[in-house]
């Protein structure tokens, strides 16, 4: 059985999420930043809280299928979830991963500490969503496209008002739906250059070892068994889009069978059904380890 772990990244977090975390890996992101997860939808308004929350409620996830035995044969991680997708491979350790990331949240924020962030529009073309982009650009508001999700689904990252104001232009356009994201920063856009510089000089300083599965890199999409660009990826993917639909048709051309995602939510999922109907899917944010478990039994056999 060839399995896809997926990891996603901001934007479906959720009061209450970290209730089975291990309270050790709780307690070890106090101890090596300082900063109490207060798992509350308050809480969830500060990115620094956010990124801890899902990095370690990804990592308690891998921990527990691999006591259990399950390995997977490729991973991707959208955005921040690249960090627990490296974790699941073998390539950075439990502690490093969160300091990593207590940084990366820190440094986002401070570049950005308001009146910033992303938006998605479903039901144009990327080349349509640039040309929106391109014709309204204004530097007092700049707007960059982003991530592609999908031949379908694109997002936007930079100033909120030149946001809402592309958002609006590609409703008129025929958009499906263009709406804000629960992000509060702009990520994967040239505005992320200097986070991603100063994260970069900080993963000098990590021991990462060589990935012991495939994996996916978002800045290009491509599959890779490489320490040094699974590095790269880590430190420099907020300043690229992330190429998820060219990773799902790398990871189709692999021949995978199924596919775990991570919680919290399903997007990647559904994403992936759209790209792959016949594989059989498994989604945390949906269901118990044990009931994941059980369908991963049922289909080894």
């Amino acid at each position: 059985m060839k399995t896809l772990w997926m990891f996603p990244g901001q934007g479906s977090q959720r009061q209450g999420m970290l209730a089975d975390v291990d309270p050790k890996l709780k307690k070890k992101v106090t101890e090596l930043t300082g900063i109490e997860l207060l798992d509350t939808d308050h809480g969830y308004l500060d990115s620094v809280q956010i990124q801890l929350s899902i990095l370690i409620l990804q990592m308690d996830q891998v921990i527990k299928l691999k006591q259990a035995n399950w390995e997977p044969a490729l991973v991707a991680g959208h955005s921040l979830g690249v960090f627990a997708a490296a974790y699941a491979a073998g390539v950075i350790s439990t502690d490093e991963a969160i300091r990593i990331v207590a940084l990366r949240a820190n440094l986002m924020q401070n570049a950005y500490p308001n009146g910033y962030g992303m938006g998605v529009i479903v039901g144009l073309l990327r080349k349509e969503v640039t040309q929106i982009v391109t014709d309204n650009f204004d530097t007092n508001h700049p707007v960059y496209v982003s991530n592609q999700n999908s031949q379908l689904q694109v997002t936007v990252s930079g100033n909120i008002a030149g946001i809402n104001h592309v958002l609006e232009k590609a409703k008129i356009q025929g958009a499906q739906k263009a709406k804000l994201l629960r992000v509060p920063v702009p990520s994967h856009s040239p505005l992320m250059k200097g986070v991603a510089k100063k994260l970069t000089e900080a993963l000098k300083a990590v021991k990462l070892q060589q990935p012991n599965c495939i994996y996916l890199a978002d800045y290009n999409g491509h599959a890779t068994r490489d320490v040094e660009k699974v590095a790269y990826d880590l430190g420099n993917n907020l300043s690229y889009p992330v190429y998820w639909d060219v990773m799902m048709s790398i990871a189709k051309e692999y021949l995978i069978d199924s596919s775990v995602e991570f919680s919290p939510g399903h997007v990647m999922t559904s994403l992936l059904k759209a790209k792959i109907p016949e594989i059989k899917t498994i989604t945390l944010g949906d269901m118990s380890l044990e009931d994941a478990e059980f369908l991963l039994n049922k289909w080894l056999k």
